[in-house]
């Protein structure tokens, strides 16, 4: 897969999509729409990266949340995949809820859009960021998980939050 930078854009083009391309052409492209001029009208492609500073992520537990802007991923520097802790900040609450707007808050990622790679070969992938509210002490803080959640937070120790889980995928 060949990757180009625009100015203030990151798109990634596959050979498939585009044809023999070479970096030389896809580097003289300055935005996104520039695109166009290949023949290509209305293609944009997303860069599927690590959850970090600034993501907003759906919260999928009945703790009062909606959504959640990520603060800091606990573990890597580079950000946070599927089962990696982060600490986030509440963007949009239930008027009833646990947690209100404003909060400061830990999450479990239970689905992101980067791909991770699985044992059998296999590469899981959601369409969605969304995060699990725990407590420090990493217990959930709402009753129910809703949506699929990956059996990789098993080799993490969120068992409680695949108990909660509608479906484990």
């Amino acid at each position: 897969m060949a990757a180009c930078v625009a100015s203030k854009w990151s798109m990634a083009v596959g050979r498939s999509l585009l044809g023999n391309l070479s970096n030389n052409k896809l580097g003289s492209l300055g935005k996104p729409h520039d695109i166009t001029s290949l023949g290509y009208s209305g293609l944009f492609f997303q860069l599927r990266t690590f959850i970090q500073m600034r993501t907003k992520l759906k919260v999928v537990d009945n703790s009062g949340a909606k959504w959640v802007r990520c603060i800091q991923a606990l573990k890597g520097r580079k950000g946070a995949r599927l089962g990696d802790t982060i600490i986030a900040s509440v963007q949009e609450a239930q008027p009833r809820g646990k947690v209100k707007k404003g909060e400061v808050v830990y999450g479990v990622v239970v689905r992101a859009a980067m791909q991770r790679g699985r044992c059998d070969g296999s590469e899981v992938k959601f369409d969605d960021n969304a995060v699990v509210l725990v407590n420090k002490q990493g217990e959930p803080i709402g009753t129910r998980v809703f949506g699929p959640v990956p059996h990789e937070l098993r080799r993490k120790k969120h068992l409680k939050i695949l108990t909660l889980a509608e479906h484990i995928a």
